[in-house]
């Protein structure tokens, strides 16, 4: 039986940890060919040794800044050479800073579009060509961030940042449809990475207290959405285009 990404080449970006570390391991064990990069080369080494421990194939690429444009250029020609070409493009990295207003900076606006919102735009438009080759996948990470806003949590860079994400998106599948390429973005909501426990699951009672406003009985994890994304990448997924789906345990449904 054939996997369900059988030897299609697909690039990830913010592989070092969390979401993408999970979305690097369940895509190779579905067949792909993961390029992968980070600003973290310490944690992208390690994917690509969780890669390479469950059979799968995985070059790293750090420390690369996708924030600026020119490197997110030399990254995609770098990343589509390793095997000549690009079969999904996995837009997973964004980095937010969350500062309540008016106390946010325009320093902190800036740093949340760029690291959330320009960081997409220019990998996809240098990863284009290659997709129109191809007739190819794009997955972008939003969030429950574009949906709703969380008072006194400091989210006007990353709502707004995701919701540009999710306009993009749609841009993206209306402007490739004529090339084949399909485009959607996924919207976690609470998820149990490494940095979300960092930044507030690590504040005791914190887990519950999330819990208590889903349908569900726990937070998620980054394996549920990486199962999503690889779903989203392959062929049984070849009428899913220009939509957001929303993985969040039931959050907006309240």
């Amino acid at each position: 039986m054939s996997k369900r990404l059988e030897g299609k080449v697909a690039l990830i970006t913010g592989t070092a940890g969390g979401q993408g570390r999970a979305a690097a391991v369940k895509f190779a064990e579905e067949g792909a060919l993961i390029v992968g990069c980070d600003l973290f080369e310490d944690g992208n080494r390690e994917t690509v040794a969780a890669v390479e421990s469950a059979g799968g194939t995985m070059t790293g690429m750090a420390p690369v800044d996708l924030s600026d444009a020119e490197t997110a250029r030399e990254w995609v020609e770098a990343a589509a050479a390793v095997h000549g070409r690009i079969d999904v493009l996995y837009n997973n990295a964004s980095s937010p800073r969350f500062v309540t207003m008016p106390d946010m900076s325009v320093e902190d606006w800036q740093y949340s579009i760029r690291n959330e919102l320009d960081l997409v735009f220019y990998v996809t438009k240098y990863a284009w060509p290659y997709l129109a080759e191809r007739g190819g996948v794009i997955i972008n990470t939003a969030s429950i961030s574009a949906h709703v806003a969380t008072p006194d949590v400091g989210m006007a860079g990353h709502c707004a940042a995701k919701g540009g994400v999710m306009a993009l998106t749609r841009v993206f599948a209306a402007d490739g449809a004529k090339s084949g390429i399909r485009a959607v973005s996924i919207s976690p909501g609470p998820i149990k990475t490494p940095g979300a426990i960092r930044d507030y699951f690590h504040i005791p009672g914190a887990e519950e207290g999330v819990i208590a406003q889903l349908l569900t009985d726990r937070v998620g994890v980054a394996e549920d959405i990486a199962a999503l994304a690889a779903f989203v990448a392959s062929d049984e997924a070849a009428f899913m285009t220009g939509v957001d789906v929303l993985m969040d345990g039931g959050f907006t449904a309240l």
